[in-house]
């Protein structure tokens, strides 16, 4: 909801060299003078903090198996074509010089269009994102500001940051660091005088990682001046997590009365804003390698906890439709706070080392991720329900939602969700592996992949095969150019009860340490390592004592046979009303068994029609879980009495492919 007035809610409610990293060097080719032979991480130039891992330069990992082709699906979507149906990020941008929308929609597109295209290495969508980077480049302010004239709005430059830095890293353009440099030292002068406000203030972190990004690059000890500058004007996030004001869900009462009356957007609204909060997470940990302490470091952790007090939900994420909105897996979160949390999960794994993040990442990006589109990408919606029984054009439990905000389509709601989804997928994959202090690399989220980079100056080729999550096996080939050694890190899961690895068909050591199990050894050519994580399926509680059943990083829902009703056509898309058309109300027998059952994958990856794999259990309807309107109302307290008739065997599927579903079920008294 970044883009809206408080009128409009109320109308609507009512050049630098490469450095040294991690023991990885640089290759002869600097960045500036083209593009080097293979990639390497930059390190952090003190005074900055030292950090456990870094993430390699974008386009050093590319997908493979089930991944790439969610990134062609995404690509064949909006993901690839929203230019050609949505005004906003279409030929009249004001990010191409044309007279339409001028703020956030174009930056946010080209945040995940540009990644997407090099990952896939399709010219057709590096074209389109190089119309956004030429205009940019070309056409900065005299006093070095960058972007459309018609506002002077920090926040989206922000967002565009992010972009030019990721455009470096891919292509090594002369023109990115001055042209950053530029705005920098405008920025410097001019936020004394003209200082963050709204939506920059509480995103102050999000231009940090770029000032960062440009200090490694250039040394220019200016840009720490400007580092301390966006933090002492930006919302102290760590600090407002000593005394979380927000312990219940935040009604539209309370959201109505703080825009009535105020001429600005007030913090407490800000605060309780679930993306805020989103892109807030890693804010800290970001700071933390300019303070230095570990208080900073170790927030994240913190907040999470706190957010998952009073409002999380099973999926891995807080509840937040718009605002923070309790336990109840009924209540729903945005996209934009989906894609945004993973972000900061990303940067906060390589800053602090924390596995327990990548868990978390997981279990977002293999549920709440794909939930929220249709098989094709061409849709999606701005809330996704745990619990999600109906999606229609009605009044909702959303505190500050529109009647849409359910719905599958082109721009459900609000419109920021459909020029920000795009950065999901693409930047999983850049995460997927990272280089690790003491010279290694490391394996943080499992995903079939390619990775190209060095160790020590030799360049290496890892090829991740598996079919994980789907699967529990990971099968990595090792190529290093010239025999080397070097500590390669498998992380262990946070659900798994061990794991077993193997080399070359010989078994190793498989004691973790700080939640990876360490290969350090003299690599060769063709090298296999074989990892098989041991999962059981299992459940996990949730709101009113229900229960969740999960396996590993997937999360398994009862899907409910669904009706689509077309609302409306939107060019090249449409929007849909999603309707059931069988029972939902079930409840599990306490100590329920459950089978699990892989089946072939398809070519999408997550769909009802045809899901990899599945659990069947038994369970009984629960008549007295009725409906509140047009939704669910929340499970009954459990364990409830037991139901007549006899238990049905029902089959279960992955959350992110059921688009109407029940996920928190219920327990019966045997």
């Amino acid at each position: 909801m970044s883009d809206f007035s408080r009128r409009t809610f109320i109308q609507v409610a009512g050049a630098g060299a490469v450095g040294l990293a991690c023991g990885h060097q640089a290759p002869a080719a600097s960045a500036e003078s083209g593009i080097a032979r293979w990639r390497v991480p930059v390190m952090n130039r003190a005074p900055l903090a030292a950090q456990p891992f870094l993430q390699l330069p974008l386009g050093s990992i590319k997908p493979a198996g089930w991944l790439r082709r969610q990134l062609e699906i995404q690509a064949g979507g909006m993901g690839g074509r929203l230019d050609e149906v949505w005004p906003d990020v279409g030929a009249n941008s004001g990010w191409l010089g044309g007279t339409g929308e001028a703020w956030e929609r174009g930056p946010y597109f080209l945040d995940g269009l540009l990644p997407l295209a090099w990952l896939l290495d399709t010219e057709p969508l590096k074209a389109k994102a190089q119309r956004f980077i030429d205009w940019t480049l070309a056409n900065p302010w005299p006093n070095g500001m960058i972007g459309p004239k018609g506002n002077d709005d920090w926040w989206p430059r922000m967002v565009m940051l992010k972009a030019l830095t990721q455009y470096h890293e891919l292509t090594g353009d002369t023109r990115v660091i001055p042209v950053m440099s530029r705005y920098f030292r405008y920025q410097l002068l001019e936020l004394p005088k003209r200082p963050l406000v709204s939506w920059g203030r509480f995103r102050w972190q999000d231009e940090l990682l770029s000032v960062i990004w440009l200090y490694n690059r250039t040394n220019d000890t200016e840009l720490l001046d400007l580092m301390r500058l966006l933090q002492a004007q930006g919302w102290n996030w760590r600090a407002a997590f000593e005394d979380f004001p927000f312990k219940e869900r935040v009604t539209f009462r309370e959201i109505y009365k703080l825009l009535k009356d105020s001429p600005t957007l007030p913090d407490r609204f800000m605060f309780s804003h679930g993306v805020n909060n989103a892109m807030g997470l890693k804010a800290s940990a970001v700071w933390s390698l300019v303070s230095g302490s570990h208080t900073d470091r170790v927030a994240m952790q913190r907040q999470l906890a706190i957010l998952d007090q009073y409002h999380g939900l099973p999926i891995g994420m807080f509840s937040a439709d718009e605002h923070l909105a309790g336990h109840n897996p009924s209540q729903g979160v945005e996209l934009c706070a989906v894609v945004e949390a993973l972000y900061s999960l990303e940067q906060g794994l390589a800053i602090t080392g924390d596995v327990v993040l990548a868990d978390r990442l997981e279990r977002i990006a293999y549920n709440a991720l794909p939930a929220t589109f249709t098989d094709d990408m061409w849709a999606h919606q701005y809330d996704q329900q745990p619990n999600q029984i109906k999606c229609c054009l009605a009044p909702g439990p959303f505190a500050t939602n529109g009647q849409d905000a359910n719905l599958f389509g082109l721009a459900p709601n609000f419109g920021c969700c459909t020029a920000n989804f795009h950065q999901g997928w693409p930047k999983l994959t850049a995460s997927l592996w990272m280089a690790s202090a003491d010279g290694g690399l490391a394996a943080m989220i499992y995903a079939p992949c390619e990775v190209v980079t060095s160790v020590g100056n030799v360049r290496v080729r890892l090829s991740e095969a598996t079919d994980y999550p789907f699967r529990d096996q990971i099968h990595i080939t090792v190529e290093p150019e010239r025999p080397l050694a070097f500590p390669l890190k498998l992380r262990v899961p946070g659900w798994a009860r061990g794991a077993r690895v193997s080399v070359n068909g010989q078994s190793v050591s498989n004691t973790a340490r700080d939640g990876f199990i360490v290969v350090d050894r003299t690599w060769h050519t063709g090298d296999r390592v074989d990892l098989a994580v041991d999962v059981e399926t299992r459940t996990v509680p949730g709101f009113n004592r229900s229960v969740s059943v999960q396996h590993g990083a997937l999360l398994f829902s009862l899907p409910i046979h669904e009706r689509w009703e077309k609302l409306r056509d939107q060019g090249l898309t449409a929007d849909w009303e999603v309707y059931p058309i069988s029972a939902w109300n079930y409840g599990i027998e306490e100590g329920a068994r459950f089978q699990r059952i892989e089946q072939p994958i398809s070519s999408i990856p997550f769909s009802s029609r045809s899901p990899p794999v599945v659990i069947t259990t038994k369970a009984r309807p629960v008549p007295t879980w009725t409906t509140d309107t047009d939704y669910a109302s929340a499970p009954p307290v459990s364990p409830v009495p037991l139901p007549d008739g006899a238990p049905e065997v029902v089959t279960l599927i992955p959350y992110g492919a059921a688009k109407l579903r029940i996920t928190s079920f219920p327990t019966i008294k045997r």
